[in-house]
């Protein structure tokens, strides 16, 4: 029976938005090609776009699209081997002789994504293109997406997808969860990824605004995959419940004209109590099973700030406790920054004199805060104008000159 364009539109954009990267993930197992993953899904959908206001949306769109990319895969293929059969990656010939002794209409739609996420995270490849690759093949957006939030040319953002999936592919790295031996190990390398995206989302590091609250979202839909696909891992669930409960002040954490707001100064009726409930209840999930991390712990940091009505009464001995265990388990200069908020001057001492994070700009925020409020004002001011030249962001910038200009009640810096 004959579709209707409108229906068949609407369900063509809903399987896309659901459907897509499920499909890559799939595919991109089955052959070990990325890019010959997501050719063979683009032409899929192509051919959605031509039958579906024809002959109506299938009855089970994902599979439908699932077996026409396979189809067009495994036709790519037999061009290239009857051509030659060199340059294919051991996963693509494979896939190609086994297409002959299976029926294409039961191709399983396994939830590949796992996979997927480990792959794009793996270790042999930048930092920047781990990221770049999960929001690309694992969150969906789109190449002019990423590198408009990253402030990056969106041909460069283009090269380097295009060389990290030709690397994929000459190397051999599968799309699979590792063994049990490596797993901890890559799923370390997987958070960390997906915190670094909520992280420049929370605060970025360059640009006009302070909050990207596109790439905050698109981190916790990764972290809410991660944890809802390894429910058992208290990390993956920790770093939910971080994010979660650090996002619950995104609409307090700047004013009208979008300067940013320091937490003593903060309308904690406009902390988001869902995302509060939500995250406590996975911390606490988490905690139960008895396997604390770093993760766990700046949840619950983060957790003690969400309970507390303000920031005088905010229980900062247990933050401090909190911090003095999360540095015991993951020493690291920046912990002792975020330490030295909630006991004092002393915690900072050593890591200004290393000078290992002499360009890190909330060390030298920090630090001025507690010498205004130890009543230090020449030091304070010369750790201000520090602050401030190490600065980025050009909203908190403005922010910290703003603080500076007035320097009368000292406030607590957002966590």
């Amino acid at each position: 029976m004959a579709g209707t364009p409108g229906v068949a539109t609407a369900a063509l954009e809903r399987a896309y938005r659901d459907e897509w990267t499920a499909i890559v993930a799939t595919l991109a197992r089955r052959l070990g090609d990325l890019q010959a993953a997501e050719d063979a899904v683009s032409e899929a959908f192509t051919a959605a776009a031509r039958t579906w206001p024809r002959h109506g949306v299938p009855p089970k769109p994902g599979a439908w699209l699932t077996v026409t990319a396979w189809r067009k895969a495994v036709d790519q293929l037999r061009a290239q081997q009857h051509v030659s059969r060199t340059g294919l990656s051991p996963q693509a010939g494979a896939a190609a002789d086994e297409h002959d002794r299976a029926d294409p209409e039961v191709v399983t739609m396994e939830d590949d994504r796992l996979g997927l996420i480990f792959a794009c995270c793996h270790p042999a490849l930048a930092s920047e293109v781990r990221v770049a690759l999960t929001l690309r093949y694992v969150a969906g957006l789109t190449t002019r997406e990423i590198a408009a939030a990253f402030l990056t040319p969106e041909p460069t953002l283009a090269q380097r997808l295009a060389r990290a999936k030709r690397k994929i592919r000459g190397t051999g790295i599968r799309f699979e969860v590792p063994p049990a031996g490596a797993l901890a190990a890559r799923l370390s390398g997987v958070r960390a990824v997906i915190y670094l995206v909520f992280n420049e989302g929370y605060a970025a590091s360059s640009g006009a605004e302070l909050v990207r609250v596109d790439l905050c979202a698109e981190a916790i839909w990764l972290g809410r995959v991660l944890h809802r696909l390894l429910p058992d891992d208290t990390e993956s669930a920790g770093l939910l419940a971080l994010m979660l409960l650090t996002h619950a002040h995104a609409a307090a954490r700047v004013d009208a004209a979008g300067r940013p707001v320091l937490l003593a100064d903060q309308d904690r009726a406009l902390w988001s109590r869902e995302l509060i409930v939500e995250g406590t209840a996975v911390l606490d999930a988490a905690v139960a099973r008895r396997s604390p991390g770093p993760y766990q712990l700046q949840a619950a940091i983060a957790a003690v700030h969400a309970q507390a009505p303000s920031v005088e009464r905010t229980d900062w001995p247990q933050i401090a406790a909190l911090y003095g265990e999360l540095a015991r388990r993951s020493p690291s200069p920046v912990i002792e920054v975020n330490r030295a908020v909630a006991v004092g001057l002393a915690v900072l001492a050593p890591v200004l004199a290393s000078g290992e994070l002499d360009s890190y700009a909330p060390l030298h925020t920090a630090h001025a805060d507690l010498l205004d409020r130890a009543g230090r004002a020449d030091e304070a001011t010369a750790a201000w104008a520090r602050a401030i030249e190490t600065t980025g962001n050009s909203a908190l910038r403005e922010a910290l000159q703003r603080r500076v200009a007035a320097r009368g009640r000292p406030g607590r810096l957002d966590p």
